[in-house]
């Protein structure tokens, strides 16, 4: 299908979704995340829960930052749970994923696309599949200890320069070991995540990222108007390649890699019918290379803006972001310095401006559906291409002002009920 109508038919159904009249939520609750509260009057209660994102979201990539690609397919993950304790939940099933017109998927984990890290040289026919299992424990009210599958991706709330909304449909659950903390002045989410176990004299390297982001919510020590929330987003991403024991390993070098953001945020509730509230942040992004030669500089930096305005059934979002040597290593690739697309080529100081808008409503308790149309500009810059991890360039020359569009629709699923009481 040409481009061009491929996103003129997501526009047409936009359209469609602004003739119904339910309640609009955000479109990050009901389609991007995960609900983590713990539900203590379960106790005893053995459950079956269904959830599943169906999706068809079609990236219109220009210059030379990514090659553009469209994503046809859905995901499902049945699960059991057992709640022995009002504390204590744990859920086992299997996730599965699915892309239309494609029925191998390599034996592998799922980190992103179009990259990931082979496991194996087997196949899956159908599916890729991935067992999943959870160990909720809430000691205290607003405390949680997750093991195993955590509530990763999108649950993090990371900027868009740290982490990519669509890995919702391309990369694994998380799993590791998780902490949360929230309470009246803070929202706190530390986890690892083991990306790649090995065995001794393995020819792979381990890789795992440890993360932390919070949100410091300073109202009580700047007025007690309930209009305006003020918060301090912190966020940091901790990734490390190595291993002592993969002898066999064609790559022993020990990589670490560092991505971080801080900032300020204002919450405004209006008083307005359709325009109920707006949104502004303002965040300076870090890249570190602490170890390893991967990439061509070893250190750089961001400013990422956004206004975000609730207009009625719609989210409107526009944003800018400007970087220098900056690596975004779970980020949206078009927030980086570095081309996935052109080999050894680098943006020179990139400025990028956005603009997307999202149509989401619940359909039933359990069903959400989602729409956004996003438009990227980034302009005229000056590239180089690298030959070492030292900042030598030549053949320096400019990629004129591009244009992208992103377009998705999605349609989310999450109920469950109970099996037996003991």
């Amino acid at each position: 299908m040409n481009s061009y109508l491929r996103y003129l038919s997501v526009l047409f159904f936009f359209c469609l979704c602004t003739t119904h009249t339910l309640y609009s939520q955000n479109m990050t609750s009901l389609i991007y995340t995960e609900d983590t509260s713990f539900v203590s009057n379960e106790v005893r209660e053995l459950r079956l829960r269904f959830r599943n994102m169906n999706f068809f979201r079609d990236n219109e990539y220009k210059g030379s930052l990514v090659k553009g690609y469209t994503l046809p397919g859905l995901w499902i993950l049945p699960s059991v749970s057992y709640q022995p304790l009002r504390t204590l939940k744990i859920e086992a099933g299997a996730y599965m994923l699915r892309y239309w017109g494609e029925s191998k998927y390599p034996n592998t984990h799922y980190v992103n696309l179009p990259e990931y890290e082979t496991a194996g040289n087997g196949v899956q026919s159908s599916f890729h599949a991935v067992p999943f299992f959870r160990v909720h424990y809430a000691p205290l009210p607003g405390v949680s200890l997750v093991l195993g599958n955590i509530y990763g991706r999108n649950n993090h709330g990371l900027i868009e320069p740290l982490y990519n909304k669509e890995m919702v449909m391309t990369s694994d659950p998380e799993s590791g070991v998780q902490f949360l903390w929230n309470t009246r002045h803070l929202n706190l989410d530390m986890w690892v995540n083991w990306e790649s176990f090995i065995f001794q004299e393995d020819s792979r390297q381990e890789e795992f990222t440890f993360g932390v982001s919070s949100r410091i919510k300073t109202n009580s020590l700047l007025s007690e108007n309930n209009n305006f929330h003020c918060y301090i987003p912190l966020q940091i991403l901790f990734k490390h390649q190595g291993g002592e024991i993969n002898t066999t390993a064609s790559e022993r070098s020990v990589k670490t890699w560092i991505n971080a953001a801080a900032g300020i945020g204002l919450d405004v509730k209006m008083p307005f019918r359709y325009l109920r509230k707006m949104n502004i942040e303002v965040d300076a992004a870090y890249y570190a290379q602490q170890k390893g030669s991967t990439f061509p500089f070893d250190k750089g930096y961001g400013l990422y803006g956004r206004l975000l305005a609730d207009i009625g059934d719609f989210d409107i979002k526009a944003g800018y972001w400007q970087c220098h040597n900056f690596v975004s290593l779970m980020g949206d690739p078009l927030f980086g310095s570095i081309s996935m697309s052109g080999k050894n080529l680098v943006y020179n100081n990139p400025k990028t401006a956005f603009l997307s808008l999202e149509y989401s409503h619940s359909i039933g308790k359990g069903f959400a559906l989602g729409v956004h149309a996003d438009v990227y500009n980034t302009f005229k810059c000056d590239v180089s291409q690298y030959a070492t991890n030292v900042e030598t360039h030549d053949s320096k020359t400019y990629i004129p002002n591009s244009v992208s569009f992103i377009a998705g629709i999605y349609l989310k699923t999450d109920f469950g009920f109970l099996l037996k009481r003991f």
